[in-house]
């Protein structure tokens, strides 16, 4: 299974939807808060995202915001 990475904020209803998701499919997630953690904002930033969450899975190109028809591909 590849390596997901969620950057989360805060209060953000897309990042739970995420996150949720992610846990009713068992795929395991490191969740990284970008209020806790504000060196990564920066480096999501510059890589032109404007919202949270940002999911990068591993081989694949990084996106914002709830996408389950994405997320249901680490399962197919």
């Amino acid at each position: 299974m590849p390596q997901v990475t969620v950057f989360t904020k805060n209060n953000c209803v897309q990042c739970k939807m995420t996150k949720k998701y992610l846990d009713q499919m068992g795929v395991a997630f490191e969740e990284i808060n970008v209020e806790e953690q504000p060196e990564y904002l920066a480096q999501i930033k510059e890589q032109g995202f404007k919202q949270t969450p940002v999911v990068q899975i591993e081989g694949q190109d990084a996106f914002s915001g709830f996408q389950p028809a994405v997320l249901k591909q680490l399962t197919a």
